[in-house]
């Protein structure tokens, strides 16, 4: 198994490597919608400073972003104290800094965690999660939520959850352009082939994105359980937890499609992809094998 140094420098390998495949994308997808609407050079230029601010802006604010889209308030120490009280003692254990925490109100019981780095981490749980859960498999939650931060999880997966979002956004507004331009008609099949391509990409690449985003979103749920089982030295109260906030079937009303890899358990319960390409649009692995990877554990 890959110890927890070198799983925090691939992961700050992959937030540079996301951050250049956005850059590259946007300009590539860019020059194809420029010699289609006949635009010329200074789409790419405009794409290319959008990339440049949004991928900024990603790194510094995608923690803000994802609470505000969560409607996730500050925590209160009083109201919450098993909470607090648990982060705090993890937190030292893990020797990192105590996270922000936050709550989202929704009775829904799920938990994830967001910033750049341990230095600027939260951790968000909703009010269902604080209170179905005892104050052990509290401590197996936040300990997997831990594990993310001190592996650079959030830092990786903020940022795609961001970039993502905007890839889907840029091929709507380009698609938006090319459905009112006029540029392609007199170009013949040239600019036929190239509306085609342009079409094609546009269509294509938010789902390539989100696979991306899924794909690496499973492999981290895995080596955050382990890690948290080292942290707590008791996989029983983790896999108690997971199958309890999996056996209870309200939805999340909070999360959407941008955050749903975050949680700790996908937040919309009952929608399962079913054939032989099922896994690739998952957000997360198998609770039960979770579990029984948990249960073996003990």
């Amino acid at each position: 198994m890959v110890n927890v140094y070198e799983q925090q420098d691939s992961n700050k390998r992959r937030s540079l490597l996301v951050v250049a495949f956005f850059v590259v994308f946007v300009v590539l997808i860019s020059w194809v919608f420029a010699q289609v609407l006949d635009y010329g050079s200074g789409l790419m230029g405009l794409a290319l400073i959008f990339a440049g601010i949004i991928s900024f802006g990603s790194y510094w604010w995608g923690d803000k972003m994802i609470l505000a889209i969560s409607g996730a308030r500050p925590a209160n120490k009083k109201e919450d104290f098993n909470f607090f009280t648990v982060a705090e003692n993890l937190a030292m254990a893990s020797q990192i800094p105590m996270p922000k925490l936050y709550v989202i109100d929704d009775s829904a019981p799920n938990a994830f965690a967001t910033g750049r780095d341990p230095k600027h981490a939260v951790i968000c749980a909703t009010t269902g999660l604080l209170q179905k859960l005892d104050r052990t498999e509290l401590e197996g939650v936040v300990a997997h939520e831990l594990s993310h931060i001190r592996n650079y999880d959030i830092r990786l997966m903020s940022l795609v959850t961001i970039l993502v979002g905007m890839i889907t956004l840029l091929v709507d507004w380009l698609l938006r352009s090319a459905r009112l331009s006029d540029g392609n008609r007199e170009r013949g099949n040239l600019g036929a082939i190239l509306l085609v391509a342009g079409l094609i990409s546009a269509l294509l690449s938010p789902l390539i994105a989100q696979l991306i985003q899924l794909a690496i979103s499973r492999r981290r749920e895995f080596l955050a359980d382990s890690s948290a089982v080292l942290l707590t030295k008791y996989p029983e109260g983790l896999a108690r937890a997971l199958a309890k906030i999996n056996a209870d079937k309200e939805p999340l009303e909070a999360a959407n499609k941008a955050t749903a890899h975050l949680y700790i358990v996908n937040p919309f319960k009952g929608q399962k992809s079913i054939g032989m390409f099922a896994n690739l649009f998952n957000t997360h692995p198998p609770i039960e094998e979770r579990i029984k990877i948990l249960k073996e554990m003990v």
